[in-house]
């Protein structure tokens, strides 16, 4: 293991190879996917099975109309349908958030290491059904990883996520959400229609930017969001002053009171039920993700469409 590497809190590359031993059984377990999933089984939901868009061009007798390009006809006045070649090489992007609030944990893991693990799952299992990946990191400097295919693909993108996961110990700046549709924006011009993309995020991330600029993007693409948790978030504990800390500093948590804890608890369920809100508007697929789940069992759940309203391990 890197010496930088704490188990839970930072991962390195070592652990993101490891998980490529999980995808037999993440396959397995994704293979009843839905058409809407994110899946290299189905295409997506705007095009014929095993086809991609290629172009448009004015409508003519005998052309189906499920294929008429409404944006199209809508622009120009003139109804015109959309053409179809064979699917030419899929695409799968990973777009990692690297916020602050990410570099939390009080469960099993970090958010950040969940989100990589989840990321490194996907990215495997798109090497095994041959196809490229890309990535984008969230942040005031934006990298971009863009569509490479093969083995060499994969590791650059794991090599990336270890690099962008989050400072322990850094401050939100309130710019996250910007970021994260900045992010959005500069993947979508390396993408060709028909990817297929996994968002990994902090709820704190999302907001109508953000979900504008996913709206644009899953007009040609299949796109699916977990939001990343951790079950504090969502049920405060036992009412005590309670100390926490990074693995480097240590600070308190003042959850002495019933009031104290409402706040708590309203204030989570505002922020996860907003992002919700603004990403099922979008028409992602959207699936909370919990520190403590199995993160093979959670991804499979997202592929096959059976997305439960939280996903935990199993007690």
């Amino acid at each position: 293991m890197d010496a930088h590497a704490i188990p839970g809190v930072r991962y390195d590359l070592r652990e993101l190879i490891a998980l490529r031993g999980h995808v037999p059984a993440l396959a397995q377990l994704s293979q009843r996917r839905s058409s809407d999933a994110l899946s290299g089984a189905h295409a997506s939901p705007f095009r014929g099975r095993g086809m991609e868009y290629a172009e448009s061009r004015p409508y003519a007798n005998g052309d189906d109309v499920r294929h008429i390009d409404w944006r199209v006809t809508a622009r120009t006045g003139r109804t015109h349908t959309k053409l179809f070649q064979p699917e030419r090489e899929r695409t799968t992007a990973i777009i990692y958030d690297r916020s602050a609030a990410m570099a939390f944990g009080t469960r099993a893991c970090f958010k950040s290491v969940q989100a990589a693990r989840l990321a490194a799952l996907m990215v495997w299992l798109a090497l095994r059904d041959g196809h490229r990946v890309a990535a984008a990191g969230t942040g005031a400097v934006r990298e971009l990883m863009p569509p490479l295919g093969g083995r060499r693909g994969v590791l650059r993108v794991l090599d990336a996520l270890v690099r962008w996961q989050p400072e322990i110990g850094a401050q939100a700046l309130g710019t996250e959400a910007d970021h994260a549709a900045l992010a959005v924006d500069g993947m979508q011009r390396a993408l060709r229609p028909g990817s297929q993309l996994l968002f990994l995020l902090d709820a704190g991330s999302v907001d109508a930017r953000l979900a504008s600029s996913l709206q644009r993007l899953r007009q040609h693409h299949d796109l699916a969001v977990c939001l990343l948790v951790d079950p504090i978030e969502l049920t405060p504990p036992p009412q005590a002053l309670y100390r926490i800390g990074d693995g480097r500093e240590v600070g308190n948590l003042h959850l002495e009171t019933a009031l104290a804890q409402r706040h708590w608890q309203a204030h989570f369920a505002q922020l996860h039920s907003r992002a919700r809100e603004h990403l099922t508007r979008a028409g992602a697929r959207v699936a909370r993700v919990s520190t403590d789940a199995d993160p093979v069992d959670a991804l499979a759940r997202l592929l096959r469409g059976q997305v439960a309203p939280v996903m935990e391990r199993a007690s």
